[in-house]
Order: C-alpha cells, then sequence, then structure tokens
C-alpha cells in the first residue's frame, strides 16, 4: 500500500479531533474530486514501518477521538489487506477510539460487505462524489448522495443505517 499524507488533529473527516491516512489509489476517479493526486495507486510513499508507527502515535494520543482513512480510496484492492491489518492493530491497541473509513463504493456492493474486518469500523461514508451534488453545507461529505453509515447498528440490521452522530 501507499500513502500521501497522515494528518494530525484533524477536525473535517469524521467527528471530535482525529488522525487521518491519506491512501494511493482510486479507481473511481470523480469529476470534481477535491484530492485527485491520490488515483495514481502507485502515487506517494510506500507505507511502511515507520509510516505505520508514526500513525499509532498520531492516533493514541489521549485527546484524539480516532482515526479517518480516506485517500484515494481505503477500499481500493491493492489497500484493503493493510486497512484490514491497520483497523485490527488500532482497535487492539486503542479500543474506545473510532474508525471512520470514506469510501467510494456504496454499503451494498460486495466490496464493502465482503470484507472480513468491516465490523472493526465504527463509520463508513459510502459513495462516489458527484459534483453535480456538491453541497458545502454538508458535514463529512462532499455531495449529497453520500451517506454517514453506523456500522454496527448496519450490521446488525442487515441494511444501512444512517450515523446519528
Amino acid at each position: 500500500m501507499r500513502y500521501h499524507n497522515i494528518t494530525k488533529d484533524d477536525m473535517k473527516n469524521g467527528s471530535g479531533l482525529r488522525t487521518v491516512l491519506w491512501v494511493a489509489g482510486c479507481g473511481h476517479r470523480c469529476p470534481g474530486c477535491h484530492n485527485p493526486i491520490t488515483w495514481d495507486a502507485q502515487g506517494g510513499l510506500p507505507f511502511d514501518r515507520a509510516a505505520g508507527e508514526e500513525l499509532m502515535e498520531a492516533a493514541g494520543r489521549d485527546y484524539m477521538s480516532g482515526i479517518t482513512f480516506s485517500g484515494g480510496d481505503p477500499l481500493y484492492p491493492s489497500n484493503r489487506e493493510e486497512i484490514g491489518r491497520l483497523c485490527q492493530a488500532l482497535k487492539g491497541r486503542f479500543p474506545d477510539k473510532t474508525i471512520w473509513l470514506y469510501t467510494g463504493y456504496l454499503w451494498e456492493e460486495p466490496a464493502v460487505q465482503q470484507l472480513p474486518w468491516l465490523p472493526l469500523v465504527d463509520v463508513l461514508v459510502d459513495g462516489p462524489f458527484v459534483e453535480a451534488l456538491k453541497d458545502n453545507r454538508l458535514h463529512w461529505c462532499g455531495s449529497s448522495n453520500q451517506r454517514i453509515i453506523d456500522v454496527p447498528k448496519s450490521l446488525a440490521a442487515g441494511s444501512a443505517v444512517l450515523w446519528k452522530g
């Protein structure tokens, strides 16, 4: 897996103060995307041991609410395995911190539903960015077609349940 940045103390990509990992690789290539530099799966830097340690250190700060995976797309095929390992490591080390994940896939798609580590994610923001539906008034998503999904409640219900905060 490759990545572009680890943002610390972020307030724009999920509730509370968060650490954000911006991964490389996205096949959706949404027109109007705010981060097209992350589309190339070979772009950015290799996610190595030092990057993993930096991510854990930042996420582990007492005042940090959790971590957000964005990009690119954390569910781009070459990212899924490593994102799963990171979710396991983060929940194992920081069980009270939340994990948010942004993806251009829909909740109902196999790319999401078949993830063995999906129960480790707290909130999933799904759907491609649609420029014609862009709405700057929305919290935590860029276009009105995107949903902020409560993963534990959705898994229990068998269908997408919107996150209430």
